[in-house]
């Protein structure tokens, strides 16, 4: 699908995205919960819908349609099973852990992207907790076989903190006892701080020793029914708020400022940028002015890199943003993927080690590449609506992996679509 977007300026209000992040904790935690779950407020991005076909796979029972009634008695594995889990890095990475609480092998598949993305951690630790795995060199498809056996475990953060995020639930579900699993250099702290949030709303209780260790003392969950309502979308909601200051104004609703999301530091950006930005509880006013450059560091929230170049593309001056490191295995190589489709559109964009320099100035009429990267097609979207002529996105439908909407939500502000 090709998208032109002409530039525009908006204005009204949008209700942000429904969190992948949160609905597809929700999702695992619906899973492993003995019982019924409501969701409400669901996701339906590719992601969401991927994650929902994984836990009806591994035996949850999901109804509804606004809001989700997911029925389950813990993981159920069939002899023979294959799982699917699309190109949801976190859905793969979660889940895993969590199909080895099954004792019955279970083969992973995934699409796009998502089959050439490393994974060799499963080949270092599973061994460690009693389940067996075959990968393909570290990548999937992979095979796995139960059930997991909770022990303490030392495990490497710097690359993602998505598969702590899957041990924590599957170490809970599995009824850790007098065991911790230990961190070294983790990353994205917030997203951790959310798989907590979540676990604890499900009744498991873990303790955070300053993020270098999660220790197990024992509990039950909850018991009954668990009602969860999945949170506004700050990654998502990055790009709406990055458009109300270059193209605004807007009102942007539906945020948690109290959120633990990562991606909450745009607001941080925005102010810094000099962007207008008014909050009044759960309504977030951005709207344009004289914006100048900043400085950023995106490590623990890499995927504001995006949005944090269309926003630095219209600021006055060279804007810094550190994290480089942490976009090598996105869905595309993010860094080398922003200097060249940006620069399609005559912005400078340079790379210097952990550093992304971004050289502020006109965007120019172009067509660009989405590189089948949901980010990447909703930042050169941002971008072009201040840009001197239309911008054209090839493989335009990347979006659906995160936030389907986003183009029709560009519309009903007045975009030029």
């Amino acid at each position: 699908m090709r998208v032109t977007i002409r530039p525009s300026i908006l204005k009204g209000e949008i209700l942000a995205p429904a969190s992948k992040s949160s609905m597809q904790r929700a999702c695992a935690a619906a899973l492993l919960h003995a019982g019924e779950t409501v969701i409400r407020h669901p996701g339906h991005s590719n992601d969401d819908k991927a994650a929902l076909g994984v836990i009806r796979d591994l035996g949850a029972e999901v109804e509804g349609g606004d809001v989700l009634r997911v029925r389950s008695s813990g993981v159920r594995v069939k002899e023979g099973l294959e799982v699917n889990c699309g190109e949801s890095g976190l859905g793969l990475r979660m889940f895993a852990p969590i199909m080895g609480l099954g004792g019955e092998k279970i083969r992973v598949r995934g699409e796009g992207s998502l089959v050439s993305r490393p994974m060799d951690f499963f080949d270092e630790i599973f061994p460690l907790l009693g389940i067996k795995v075959v990968s393909n060199e570290g990548k999937l498809p992979l095979e796995i076989q139960g059930p997991l056996k909770p022990r303490d475990i030392t495990i490497d953060g710097s690359l993602s903190s998505q598969f702590l995020t899957g041990l924590l639930f599957a170490y809970a579900a599995a009824g850790a006892r007098g065991v911790g699993i230990k961190v070294n250099n983790l990353k994205s702290k917030p997203y951790i701080d959310l798989t907590l949030a979540v676990m604890s709303e499900f009744g498991w209780k873990v303790e955070n020793r300053n993020y270098e260790e999660f220790y197990f003392a024992g509990g039950s969950a909850a018991p009954g029914v668990v009602e969860y309502t999945v949170e506004g979308d700050w990654s998502g909601g990055a790009f709406l708020l990055v458009a109300g200051a270059v193209a605004g104004p807007i009102i942007v609703k539906g945020l948690d400022e109290r959120s633990t999301q990562a991606d909450k530091a745009i607001l941080k950006a925005l102010k810094d940028s000099g962007a207008q930005l008014e909050m009044k509880g759960s309504e977030i006013l951005v709207g344009p002015a004289a914006l100048k450059a900043f400085e950023f560091d995106a490590t623990d929230c890499p995927d504001l890199f995006p949005p944090l170049v269309a926003l630095a593309a219209c600021c006055e001056g060279v804007t810094v943003i550190h994290g480089v490191s942490r976009l090598a295995h996105k869905e595309s190589n993010r860094g080398l993927t922003l200097r060249d489709e940006f620069g399609k559109m005559g912005l400078k964009v340079e790379l210097d080690g952990d550093r992304m320099l971004v050289h502020g100035g006109r965007l120019r009429g172009a067509t660009v590449h989405s590189r089948h990267d949901h980010r990447i097609a909703m930042a050169c979207a941002v971008g072009a609506l201040k840009a001197d002529g239309p911008v054209t996105i090839e493989e335009a439908e990347a979006i659906n992996k995160s936030y389907p909407d986003f183009y029709d939500d560009l519309k009903l502000m007045g975009g030029q679509l």
